[in-house]
């Protein structure tokens, strides 16, 4: 991890995701539309800081869907994966959102897991995918870590 990474993601919420998914990339276009308190990162679970933070946690194969790191670098930060990450991730932004972040966690795990693995599984059959993880505007791009130009 790289000195301007780590300042970017310390005390943040970084969200990991599958750069070449169009429909992760989909996701990521709608949070940092609507992250207007600036409190989410983004890297692509294919970088090498994708690969770092995943390292930390003892997670060594390609996971088939978004995590989430809250409060990075810090002795409380803690991995939510699949759907938790998105539930979660909906939580730090501002109403209406938060909301719907609450009301996913209400579904029961199992359930949200079953429905977050079968869109997992189809997600580039339905939606496509990219040669190459695709970058933001250059207003957002500074948000966007472990990818170069």
């Amino acid at each position: 991890m790289t000195e301007p990474e780590y300042a970017e993601i310390e005390g943040r919420a970084l969200l990991l995701y599958d750069g070449v998914c169009a429909l992760c990339n989909g996701v990521v276009q709608f949070l940092l539309k609507h992250d207007r308190q600036e409190r989410l990162r983004y890297a692509p679970l294919q970088s090498a800081l994708g690969h770092e933070i995943l390292g930390r946690f003892g997670i060594h194969s390609f996971p088939d869907g978004v995590m989430l790191l809250t409060d990075a670098l810090r002795p409380q930060e803690r991995l939510y994966q699949r759907s938790d990450a998105v539930a979660a991730s909906l939580k730090l932004l501002a109403p209406p959102w938060r909301l719907l972040g609450r009301l996913v966690t209400l579904v029961p795990r199992p359930l949200r897991e079953f429905g977050y693995g079968v869109i997992a599984r189809l997600r580039y059959r339905i939606f496509g995918r990219y040669d190459t993880c695709p970058l933001p505007p250059l207003d957002q791009r500074r948000k966007l870590l472990g990818v170069y130009e």
